[in-house]
């Protein structure tokens, strides 16, 4: 197959980048890695008038903190992510979850901003954004604005970006002391999407009790989902073996798994409650 016709830019500077989308609107779309939209386009399921290739603005790709929040240029190539020193020593959920997106060759091109901004919700990255509390700066030829991962994805392949807006950059606070993360899921194949997974976020007092916990789920329904109730239910427990099995079956009953040709709603909750069980008892015991 191939894309229906189109216009072609390359700016060399963001302001032009942005110039160009408050110009056209929808009709423009933004070129990044291209692991998503190439294809969409080649099926003609995405037909763009204009496409705003942006690989030449090197200012958007960085990895560095400020004021001790990660920051992330929304340019930066995914592969990053997992090697990356800094993140790898502060912020282990990142590097533990980028090898199950796709392929070495695939993480290779696609970018940290793009993955997110097509808000796939069988997609890893914005579930580890949305577990850690991340934030996502807009920017448009006017102004720019923050949101969080909360509000960002509204709904299958639908954000909060506005059509003359451009994300930018990622920020990801640092954890508290005496946290543990885990990343789990389950696929037909290494690489293959996933048919469910959950990225788990636990904070432990001086007398280890759970003090803060988030659960999302990918691929659980039309966005990540926040497990919220059962992570409430942790609060002010001993994450023992009876709190940690009441939490992952009370987190099936807040999804919406859509189901597919490899695993039926069902199977979908099953695989919910048993990485739940096990991404938790990881990161407590990573916490402690």
């Amino acid at each position: 197959m191939k894309p229906a016709p189109f216009v072609y830019h390359a700016p060399t500077s963001l302001g032009a980048a942005l110039m160009l989308k408050a110009e056209h609107g929808d009709e423009a779309k933004f070129l990044a890695g291209g692991q998503s939209l190439i294809p969409a386009m080649n099926f003609r399921i995405a037909n763009p008038a204009l496409l705003v290739d942006v690989n030449k603005l090197a200012a958007l790709d960085y990895i560095h903190v400020v004021a001790g929040e990660l920051r992330i240029g929304a340019l930066t190539r995914v592969q990053r992510l997992e090697h990356d020193p800094l993140v790898r020593a502060h912020w282990p959920l990142l590097p533990e979850t980028v090898p199950h997106i796709a392929h070495p060759q695939i993480r290779n091109r696609s970018t940290v901003g793009g993955s997110l901004a097509h808000a796939d919700p069988a997609a890893e990255l914005p579930v580890i954004l949305t577990a850690l509390g991340g934030r996502l700066r807009l920017q448009s030829s006017t102004g720019e604005r923050w949101v969080g991962a909360d509000d960002f994805f509204v709904s299958l392949f639908t954000t909060a970006i506005a059509t003359d807006e451009m994300l930018v950059e990622v920020a990801i606070p640092a954890a508290p002391a005496r946290t543990g993360t885990a990343f789990m899921e389950v696929a037909r194949r290494h690489g293959d999407y996933a048919m469910l997974g959950v990225a788990v976020v636990v904070t432990l007092d001086a007398a280890g009790a759970c003090s803060a916990a988030r659960l999302i789920f990918l691929n659980a329904g039309d966005r990540p989902m926040n497990a919220q109730r059962a992570a409430a239910a942790l609060l002010g427990q001993l994450p023992g073996s009876a709190a940690i099995e009441a939490a992952a079956s009370s987190a099936t009953e807040e999804l919406e798994p859509m189901g597919s040709v490899h695993a039926t709603p069902a199977y979908q909750r099953h695989l919910a409650r048993v990485l739940a069980r096990r991404a938790l008892r990881l990161a407590v015991q990573r916490a402690n």
